[in-house]
């Protein structure tokens, strides 16, 4: 603020008594004392509050003037509270020293000027990082820009506004990563996510603990693929010059989220190339080609993988693209080397395989389970991943696998669901890839009177047949496990048998029993 401001209608009440000519001078802070010299505390553009206690004889004011000029202080105002009206030997020093001194009378408190000051410095600093934060929009729209992290901490260190920048998986993009723990990170992406699906706004608040954030989408688009903005504090109570700094930072990361996106035109489309020879079972030497080309794309020294774990998508209830710009997002920020590719609903990713006892669909359901906040009522995302596949030639029978694997996903409950190359020897399996008519059908010809029979006559058939399988026909555990008499079993096994027409005492049916029940 110019120091004249201290004249203005909307300031507390100060009477100017010397340094007319030096009312454009620019306040940067304030410093309240009575120190006879405080020069050594000074760094430069300070407004000095007084209540001249220091003053025993003019001489002294002489001596005060000069060392606070001398420091840079750019104003002296005195208070005549404690001392009464301002001395003419202090007008006089602030005269020769060209110091603008202002008389603070009794019913002025030192607090409400100061309070006006810092106010005033602040918005002014406020718009002079807007025009900071604007020059630098225009330089990563530009001309590839310098990345946001400085921007985040000047803004930390001049106006105390803590910004982060993250992924719907709660990936730190910018901003300082130790300023929130991966609880509240999670907690932030999910209450966005969560607004967002309900009804796509502007920004949103949520309150962590104690703590309230602003949460900013960067760019439109789908929900499961944008950045998102998060500001510490609450927007709708701050002054129109710092929302505006908010809303010239989301034009920032936008930019920079669009230069990004930019320099990933291509690697996408030579992803689509390798899929696209993967779909037509192309031979593996020019499968490899484009794995190479793809891979030289990437903007790391990191050395292109020797295995890779294939991981098969579908969103489902959800827009068609949902499932490729999630897992483009989520994938490629973790690793660059990953290849995202698909039309529709579908989506197939290429990701390293990792040394490791940690499976890939274990760590594919950890990195994407924050998504869930942000699919509909109907809307879900299913995942099958492979066991690692050396080499390109290997890759076709890693596709296949995790298309399976997905099939057994998408038989579980859960908004996102992600099943592994481990749970494929599994009898789930089989039941996953056959077809949801021929399911029902199976388990209507086994079960439907058995379930019948138990609703008119209250027989718990249906608990006593899951018992006897469990325990592999052993009628003494099964009795003992249902706290019956062997001879009740037998009927209830009896009864079963002659509702069914199956003999449980045959491996066959007994295994077409047990899949009838995995199927209910």
């Amino acid at each position: 603020m110019r120091i004249g401001a201290l004249l203005a209608p909307t300031a507390p009440r100060v009477r100017l008594l010397a340094g007319e000519g030096e009312l454009d001078r620019v306040v940067t802070g304030v410093m309240t004392t009575d120190l006879k010299d405080p020069s050594r505390y000074l760094h430069g553009g300070e407004l000095v509050l007084t209540g001249m206690l220091w003053r025993a004889d003019p001489e002294d004011s002489e001596r005060f003037v000069r060392g606070i000029a001398g420091a840079g202080a750019v104003g002296l105002a005195a208070g005549e509270a404690e001392v009464g009206p301002v001395p003419q030997d202090l007008i006089d020093a602030c005269a020769r020293h060209r110091m603008p001194l202002f008389a603070v009378g009794e019913d002025v408190a030192f607090a409400s000027l100061t309070e006006f000051v810092v106010r005033q410095v602040s918005a002014d600093r406020a718009a002079d990082l807007n025009a900071l934060v604007e020059r630098h929009r225009l330089l990563v729209s530009g001309a590839g820009g310098a990345g946001l992290d400085a921007v985040l901490e000047l803004l930390g260190g001049d106006v105390d506004l803590d910004c982060w920048v993250l992924t719907p998986t709660a990936r730190v993009i910018a901003g300082p990563a130790a300023g929130l723990t991966r609880a509240e990170r999670d907690h932030l992406v999910r209450a966005h996510l969560d607004a967002q699906r309900r009804r796509p706004v502007p920004s949103s608040r949520t309150k962590v603990g104690m703590r309230q954030f602003s949460l900013l989408p960067v760019p439109e688009g789908t929900a499961l693929a944008q950045w998102i903005l998060v500001i510490e504090g609450d927007l709708t109570e701050w002054t129109p010059k710092r929302q505006q700094l908010a809303e010239n930072l989301a034009r920032l990361v936008a930019a920079e989220r669009a230069r990004r996106d930019e320099g990933r035109k291509l690697r996408a489309h030579l992803a689509d190339e390798v899929f696209t020879l993967l779909g037509h079972d192309a031979p593996p030497d020019e499968l490899q080609r484009a794995l190479d080309a793809a891979h030289a794309m990437t903007l790391t020294d990191r050395p292109a993988p020797q295995a890779w774990v294939v991981a098969s998508a579908e969103g489902v209830a959800v827009p068609e693209s949902t499932a490729r710009d999630a897992l483009e997002e989520a994938l490629t920020g973790v690793d660059d080397r990953v290849l995202v590719g698909g039309t529709g609903p579908a989506a197939i990713a290429l990701l390293p395989a990792e040394e490791g006892d940690e499976p890939a669909s274990q760590r594919l359901a950890a990195l994407l389970a924050p998504l869930d906040a942000g699919l509909g009522p109907e809307g879900r995302l299913v995942l099958g991943a492979s066991a690692p596949a050396a080499g390109a030639g290997a890759l076709r029978g890693a596709l296949e696998e995790s298309r399976h694997a997905r099939r057994i996903a998408a038989s579980r409950v859960g908004k996102v669901t992600v099943a592994g190359p481990e749970e494929l020897a599994s009898h789930v399996l089989l039941l996953a890839a056959v077809p949801d008519e021929v399911r029902r059908a199976f388990r209507s010809r086994l079960l439907d009177r058995v379930v019948s029979y138990d609703l008119e006559h209250q027989a718990d058939l249906v608990r006593t047949l899951e018992a006897f399988l469990q325990y592999d026909g052993s009628w003494t555990r099964c009795a003992a496990a249902l706290h019956v008499h062997v001879n009740t079993l037998r009927y209830r096994i009896g009864r079963i048998e002659e509702l069914t027409g199956r003999d449980l005492s045959r491996l066959e049916d007994r295994v077409d029993f047990f899949l009838a029940l995995e199927l209910s």
